[in-house]
């Protein structure tokens, strides 16, 4: 890549645009990464001789994630390799994932010519620009001017993601795809990821088949695929991610997309060995090696999962993409390999790592529990399991007045354990529950419905399936036939004990829509706005990505900006 300054990029010909951008880059606030001080010292004083001044410095992701979560950075400057085996593009992925730092932060690589080509290839989550060393403080600002012209292009576009105003998002889109022409794709881009989030899948589809009339990349095809699935046309979405890869054998989330796919086809194996491919590609990405063992486990090659789970475990360190779950996981699948000594190391590993948390203690109790049953302890296993119970209410009355919503995944493996010791009946509670707060997760129901098969409970478990879903399908009908009829109040009565009673995704949604439904037609009440905000977070936190989440957020910017009331990003 060519790194000296940026020519022919529309407004920056101008001079006085030029200075004024060249200006601005010396009241941004900077984040220099790289493992070696003195080369964190060294690009310091070459942005202080463009007039940087307010320059932070970081040698370890962890020191990134804490810097971050205290300070808004305008720039951040990484190396690409970095400590503990990760690297720049890993570190970007975090931040992005856990919404650590804005679209509008400049994120950009530095690395060797010699690495480059590798680096570029893996770029899943693409970073603003490269830089390749060696390079001067004029390559450096005119780089750095060139991308904060183009983050101050698409700056309302952020603002309005940022918001959750996504209608207002795609406004912004249009405008950009108007008024500079040079930046069409990038707003197309947006546009279309921000349709398909809505869940208006045939405009998005139009976006990308326009993007593609034009110019052929990965992503518009991807966009595509996505829009296809979404349709229901799951062999046309197939063939379409199968061309990426062959075309861009390594824009890698075309082989998460093909596993979902497969996997919705109900062709495991093949779902597995997609992700394989894409985790063989990219060792060191803890969300897909995650992915990798899920699909594993439920495919019942354990081995696999083995592998994967214990890949997160150890390139997870000091990363906030680190979970109990994670190591819940290995120690749940150790256990089913007969490994019981080795699953009892990592539960100690997790209890250590995790001093003080009540999740974590939950875990390591139902870890034991199912290791003493595997070793035939009957009494022992009762003992212990009782335990896990009574501290399980604990986790979950904690986890109410905080807000947070309790591991799921740990709450299945306590069901398991308590099926595993006799006590049915506690775990068809627990069962019952979770199946019920979570009946759109398809992977968590299939988790479940492994866990019935290997207790013996098949029928019983499928009949506490069958069972939850004619509730849920009985609860969320007498409110929407209660708004259909036009009792507005009525309905979000009726939905508001649905959503109290049964927290799943589709009731809190459904509540929180009918409350700004109310509202539109009757006036702010912030009580009510207060309820329907609770619920819409307590969603986006099952999953944040849902077309339905999406649509209802919208809708409280909606209502909120017509009766001149704040709003919160959420």
């Amino acid at each position: 890549m060519n790194t000296s300054p940026a020519k022919g990029v529309g407004a920056l010909d101008n001079d006085e645009m030029l200075l004024v951008l060249q200006q601005s880059l010396t009241k941004k606030r900077v984040l220099i990464v790289d493992r070696h001080p003195p080369a964190r010292e060294a690009l310091r004083l070459m942005l202080g001789a463009l007039g940087v001044t307010a320059v932070h410095g970081a040698g370890n992701s962890a020191e990134v994630i804490r810097q971050v979560k205290g300070n808004r950075f305008d720039i951040i400057l990484s190396d690409f390799v970095l400590d503990d085996g990760r690297d720049g593009q890993q570190l970007l992925e975090e931040l992005r994932h856990a919404h650590l730092i804005p679209l509008s932060t400049v994120y950009m690589i530095i690395t060797s010519e010699r690495s480059y080509t590798n680096v570029v290839a893996l770029a899943e989550l693409a970073p603003d620009d490269y830089l390749i060393k060696p390079f001067t403080a004029e390559q450096l600002q005119g780089r750095l001017v060139k991308v904060i012209y183009k983050k101050h292009i698409l700056h309302r576009i952020y603002e309005q993601i940022e918001r959750g105003a996504l209608q207002e998002a795609i406004a912004a889109c249009d405008r950009v795809i108007q008024q500079q022409p040079s930046y069409m794709y990038d707003a197309l881009r947006f546009k279309g990821e921000l349709l398909h989030q809505l869940g208006k899948t045939r405009e998005a589809e139009e976006v990308f088949r326009r993007v593609l009339e034009g110019r052929v990349v990965p992503w518009a095809r991807m966009g595509l695929a996505m829009a296809l699935r979404d349709r229901g046309a799951l062999d046309e979405a197939e063939q379409m991610a199968e061309q990426v890869t062959q075309e861009a054998p390594d824009f890698l989330s075309a082989y998460d997309f093909l596993a979902s796919v497969h996997e919705a086809q109900g062709r495991l194996e093949d779902a597995q060995h997609a992700l394989q491919r894409a985790a063989d590609a990219s060792p060191h990405n803890t969300l897909r090696q995650r992915m990798v063992g899920d699909v594993a486990a439920r495919n019942k090659d354990m081995l696999t999962a083995e592998k994967a789970y214990g890949k997160v475990i150890e390139r997870s360190k000091g990363s906030s993409l680190r979970t109990v779950d994670d190591f819940a996981n290995l120690s749940r699948v150790l256990v089913e390999r007969g490994q019981v000594e080795g699953s009892r190391k990592i539960a100690a590993e997790m209890k250590r790592e995790w001093r003080g948390d009540k999740q974590a203690e939950l875990a390591a109790l139902v870890t034991e529990t199912l290791c003493l049953h595997a070793e035939g302890a009957k009494d022992k296993a009762q003992a212990m399991v009782a335990q896990a119970l009574e501290l399980q209410r604990q986790v979950a009355a904690e986890a109410a007045e905080k807000g947070k919503h309790p591991s799921q995944r740990l709450a299945v493996d306590l069901a398991h354990a308590c099926y595993a010791t006799g006590q049915a009946g506690e775990g068809a509670r627990i069962m019952r529950q979770v199946a019920a707060e979570n009946h759109e997760d398809q992977h968590l129901i299939s988790h479940i419905t492994q866990v019935f098969e290997q207790t013996g409970q098949g029928d019983a478990g499928k009949a506490i399936l069958d069972e939850v879903g004619k509730e849920i399908i009985e609860l969320n009908n007498r409110g929407v036939l209660a708004a259909r009829s036009g009792d507005l109040a009525g309905a979000v009565q009726l939905l508001i004990q649905a959503a109290e009673q049964v927290p799943n995704l589709q009731f809190l949604v459904n509540a929180a829509k009918a409350i700004y439904t109310l509202m539109d037609q009757q006036g702010w009440d912030n009580d009510l706005a207060a309820r329907a905000l609770s619920y819409l977070q307590r969603a986006q936190r099952k999953d944040r990505k849902s077309a339905k989440v999406a649509s209802a957020r919208q809708l409280y910017m909606t209502v909120a900006k017509k009766y001149g009331m704040p709003t919160e990003n959420i």
